[in-house]
């Protein structure tokens, strides 16, 4: 939601798809401690512990991983994970992906004592109740007006995700689901994409997502959704300081951030937080972002005219690009190509290709093709290598040039 709903879980933090593969025999012995809480099929024996059955690999490696570096916090997990290399978690990636999402056995049933062990029914306290369809709409349609962005563009239709780094949500624990998403609401779990989403739930949203997953069957609610009770966008820089700051960038970028060469970019509408950055890392030179004309251009500017350049550009509006879509670059844009490791655009840049403002990721609907080709050319090429966590430049160095193209018309025509 906003973009992405449990999209992390993708934080895009993001760690790169594992490069090594992982052998599901050993990783059936090294799960075995596992198995007390998560099932020895990788069922969870109760509703607070995660089912790992047909989860996506990269996935758990990359949880795995944030459990062991203290980035995702957890007491009992922490421990668990400590002691383990990167060949163990992506063993024990591999062992519960031999296991399909209802626990069995990809080869046949599974046996009895492969089940998962039988909980006793505890009776819960009577607790607030949610609407399952109105989480059903708010899982498929999002709420705009509340900045909620659709769920299925990240966790794909009835929770099967097809981005390799966000998690499967279809027979996952409802209830493990809330948990985490009030996580993400009250900042005890942190990832740039899900902080977002978490911030924008309400406390009934949340319930009306988990009865939904309770009854993925139901009928979509028509929703009619409140308006948002914030209309206008707040700027940390000054707009009007910026705009007679910004003259000298009309040449390339347009008065209004609109750039007329296609080479250059439109940063009209662009989020306030990103632009500042890019400011920031071309006055770095090569240890930011490597540009000869950029570096001149914002060589004599201090911090303040940068945000207040940013607080200009982002108050105005993009120009819609008259681009068609490309339907090669869609598949890639919102499935990616598990066969070669690739992830999904929407991930980070949302249905809508208008990324994640707070995340820090920019937003690409409208933006030049050519522009598109030259910066995912340079992330694959290394030339440029200011993204967060390497992560543009793992994806990008899985891409042909074909693809490069394909996205780059796809990301275009995006509104």
């Amino acid at each position: 939601m906003k973009k992405l709903l449990l999209t992390t879980l993708l934080s895009c933090t993001f760690i790169g798809n594992a490069i090594a593969a992982g052998d599901a025999d050993s990783g059936k012995t090294k799960a075995a401690v596992c198995a007390a809480c998560h099932g020895s099929n990788g069922i969870g024996i109760a509703d607070n512990y995660p089912n790992l059955a047909g989860q996506q690999t990269d996935y758990i490696v990359k949880q795995l991983k944030s459990f062991k570096d203290g980035s995702r916090k957890d007491p009992v997990m922490a421990p668990m994970a400590m002691p383990l290399s990167d060949q163990d978690m992506l063993d024990v990636a591999a062992y519960f992906a031999t296991f399909t999402i209802t626990g069995e056995s990809k080869g046949g049933s599974t046996t009895a004592s492969e089940a998962a062990p039988a909980t006793t029914p505890v009776a819960a306290a009577p607790v607030a109740l949610g609407d399952a369809a109105a989480g059903k709409a708010l899982y498929i349609k999002g709420d705009a007006a509340n900045g909620v962005a659709a769920c299925v563009g990240c966790h794909g239709e009835g929770g099967d995700s097809k981005v390799l780094i966000n998690p499967n949500l279809s027979k996952q624990h409802p209830e493990y689901i809330a948990k985490q998403l009030n996580h993400f609401k009250d900042g005890s779990r942190v990832d740039p994409s899900m902080t977002v989403v978490g911030n924008n739930l309400s406390t009934q949203n949340i319930l009306d997502l988990e009865a939904y997953f309770k009854s993925p069957d139901v009928d979509a609610k028509a929703v009619v959704v409140k308006k948002a009770s914030v209309a206008k966008l707040n700027f940390v820089g000054d707009v009007e300081a910026g705009k007679a700051k910004s003259a000298v960038c009309a040449s390339c970028h347009g008065v209004d951030g609109n750039a007329l060469v296609p080479m250059y970019p439109s940063i009209a509408g662009q989020h306030e937080k990103y632009i500042a950055k890019q400011l920031a890392d071309f006055k770095a030179g090569p240890e930011g972002r490597n540009d000869p004309v950029m570096a001149g251009m914002v060589a004599a500017l201090s911090e303040t005219d940068m945000q207040d350049l940013a607080a200009y550009f982002a108050s105005q509006k993009i120009k819609p690009s008259a681009v068609a879509a490309n339907a090669k670059g869609k598949s890639l844009y919102q499935g990616g190509d598990a066969e070669r490791g690739v992830t999904a655009c929407i991930a980070c840049h949302g249905v809508d290709g208008n990324g994640a403002a707070l995340a820090g990721f920019p937003k690409v609907a409208s933006q030049s093709v050519d522009y598109l080709k030259s910066q995912l050319s340079k992330f694959r090429d290394g030339s440029r290598n200011n993204d967060m966590s390497s992560m543009m430049t793992n994806i990008a160095a899985k891409l042909t040039d074909e693809d490069v193209a394909a996205l780059a018309e796809y990301m275009s025509s995006l509104k």
